[in-house]
C-alpha cells in the first residue's frame, strides 16, 4: 500500500498542537496510512512526548524551518506570544513550500492562534488566507468535512463550504455575490467527487430567516443566491436552494444532501461541530496542494497538561492521506 508523505505542522506551541501532533505521529493507524513529517521544533516535540507519556518519536522526521529562534523553548504554555505566533507562521510557510516543491504529498496543520500571529506582525485572519496567498490562488474556500460514519447518512460523508469566512457578521451581506456563491458550489462539487461521490447533491443555505420570506426579510436570496443556484443547475450540477438553516442541516445529516454551501462562518461551523466536533475536518479547497486540519483550536486552557484529544488531528491526517492518494492516482 502506498503511504503518502505528509507534512504535519506543530501550530502554536503554546497550545495543544505539539501534544496532539506527538500523539498522532505515534499512532499505529496514522503510520499505516502515511509517512508523517513534523514541521516544528524537535526539542518541543520531545517535550510533548514526555507530557503525554509516550516514548520518543525517533523514527519520525522533524524539520525545523530557518529563522525559528532558540528562545521559542522559553515561551509559556497557554498564552499568546509573538514568538510562538512567528514560529507557527514559519512552520506553515515551510510546509507549503515543501509541498509545492514535491517534498510531501500534502500538509496537515495543527491549530495556531490568530492573536499570536498578529502579535508577530503576520496580519492574516488565519491559515486559509496564508495558504491562498502563498499558493497564488484567488478562488478558494474553507470547508468542514465529516467523513462517512454513524453521524451522517450520506455514504460519502458531508461537507460544508463557506461563501464568506473570517470577517465580521456586519460585512457578510455586502461580500456575497452571485459569482462567489457559484464559485463555492463548484469547489465543493469538485471535492465531493474527489472522495468518491459521482453526482454530489448540493444544497445552498439562505442568508436570511425563512430564506428571506419572498423579500420581506431581505432580497439576497432573490437577487443573488437563487440566480447562482439556477446557473449551476443549467451547467448540469445537482443544486437545491436557497433553503433556511433550521430545516437544511437536519435534512443534510439525514442523507438528503452530500454538501452544503453556507453564507458565513458560524452558519456552517456551528451545526457541523454540533454534529461531530471530533470528526469534522477542515479542508482548504481551490489550492494546488492538499491541506487539512482538525476543526478545534489551540485550547490554551488545557495546553501542556496531557489532556488533549488527538482524534481530530488523526481524522484530518486520514482525510489528507485519502486526498493525496486520489490526486496521485
Amino acid at each position: 500500500m502506498h503511504r503518502p508523505r505528509l507534512a504535519i505542522t506543530m501550530g502554536d506551541i503554546s497550545g495543544i498542537g505539539p501534544e496532539v501532533v506527538a500523539a498522532a505521529c505515534g499512532d499505529a493507524r496514522v503510520l499505516a496510512c502515511c509517512e508523517p513529517v513534523v514541521i516544528g521544533h524537535p526539542a518541543i516535540l520531545e517535550r510533548a512526548c514526555r507530557v503525554i507519556g509516550m516514548t520518543s518519536l525517533k523514527d519520525v522526521e522533524c524539520v525545523l524551518p530557518d529563522g525559528v529562534p532558540d528562545d521559542l523553548l522559553d515561551v509559556p504554555a497557554g498564552h499568546n506570544d509573538s514568538r510562538s505566533g512567528d514560529a507557527a507562521y514559519r512552520f506553515l510557510i515551510a510546509a507549503i513550500d515543501g509541498a509545492t516543491n514535491g517534498n510531501w504529498a500534502g500538509i496537515v496543520t495543527a491549530p495556531l492562534s490568530k492573536a499570536a500571529l498578529h502579535l508577530a506582525g503576520h496580519c492574516y485572519p488565519g491559515h486559509t488566507e496564508i495558504l491562498a496567498e502563498r499558493c497564488g490562488v484567488a478562488d478558494f474556500g474553507m470547508m468542514l468535512y465529516i467523513p462517512p460514519s454513524e453521524l451522517v447518512r450520506s455514504p460519502h460523508g458531508i461537507g460544508v463550504v463557506h461563501v464568506t469566512l473570517h470577517t465580521s457578521l456586519a460585512s457578510v451581506p455586502e461580500l456575497i455575490s452571485q459569482a462567489n456563491v457559484t464559485e463555492k458550489i463548484h469547489l465543493v462539487e469538485g471535492f465531493m467527487r474527489q472522495v468518491g461521490c459521482e453526482k454530489p447533491r448540493i444544497v445552498v443555505n439562505a442568508l436570511n430567516p425563512h430564506a428571506g420570506e419572498d423579500g420581506i426579510f431581505g432580497r439576497e436570496e432573490i437577487e443573488i443566491i437563487a440566480p447562482a443556484v439556477r446557473a449551476c443547475c443549467e451547467q448540469g450540477l445537482d443544486v437545491t436552494g436557497p433553503l433556511p438553516s433550521d430545516t437544511l442541516y437536519r435534512q443534510a445529516v439525514a442523507g438528503k444532501y452530500d454538501a452544503v454551501v453556507a453564507m458565513y462562518h458560524d452558519q456552517g461551523h456551528i451545526p457541523f461541530k454540533l454534529i461531530g466536533a471530533e470528526h469534522a475536518v477542515n479542508v482548504t479547497l481551490g489550492l494546488p496542494l492538499v491541506r487539512t486540519s482538525p476543526s478545534h483550536g489551540t485550547a490554551f486552557d488545557i495546553a501542556w497538561q496531557g489532556k488533549a484529544n488527538p482524534e481530530g488531528l488523526i481524522e484530518a491526517i486520514f482525510v489528507a492521506s485519502k486526498l493525496a492518494s486520489t490526486r496521485k492516482e
